[in-house]
């Protein structure tokens, strides 16, 4: 776990500290398919601002996650530009949660969980290979991008066959 004790700080209202560190991330499981960070430790721009009540809290960092296509299931990786901003309140106004970020706790702010998040918000709905991927073939398994094809004869469920008369009919 990546983290920075934030006691060790010295700045005063209106003053930055910048600082440059690798943050460790755990795998993804996403749809029951396992997405590994490369490399396992990126590079991430923090900077915490004190303003007169609290802390400002930034993280930057370009993220890249491999694994499987949700469509054909080929090896595939995809690159993220991830931004993330919370605000830490000071002592006397902490009792309010809404000023507080999560990701402190006992004054350790805890950058490999919130990077992690900002990681998960920034994906896609589908992590794909491409965006025009055929997928697999329903009924044979075969990577229709490789091999683009159809079947002529399917055989239909039995199940489904009052649906067909009642199609007939209308």
């Amino acid at each position: 776990m990546t983290s920075l004790d934030l006691r060790r700080l010295r700045i005063r209202p209106g003053e930055q500290h910048r600082e440059r560190r690798a943050v460790e991330l755990e795998p993804y499981d996403l749809g029951g398919q396992r997405y590994e960070p490369h490399p396992p430790g990126p590079e991430a721009d923090l900077t915490l601002t004190r303003t007169t009540d609290g802390l400002v809290l930034e993280l930057e960092l370009d993220a890249r996650l491999a694994g499987p296509c949700f469509r054909c299931l080929k090896e595939t990786e995809i690159g993220l530009r991830v931004r993330g901003r919370e605000y830490q309140a000071g002592r006397g106004a902490a009792d309010d949660e809404e000023l507080r970020t999560p990701y402190v706790e006992d004054d350790t702010l805890d950058v490999s969980r919130w990077a992690r998040d900002a990681i998960a918000l920034g994906l896609p709905d589908q992590i794909l290979c491409r965006s025009d991927c055929a997928g697999l073939c329903p009924v044979c398994g075969k990577d229709l991008n490789a091999e683009p094809h159809e079947h002529a004869d399917v055989e239909l469920d039995p199940r489904w066959s009052a649906l067909e008369d009642l199609r007939d009919r209308l």
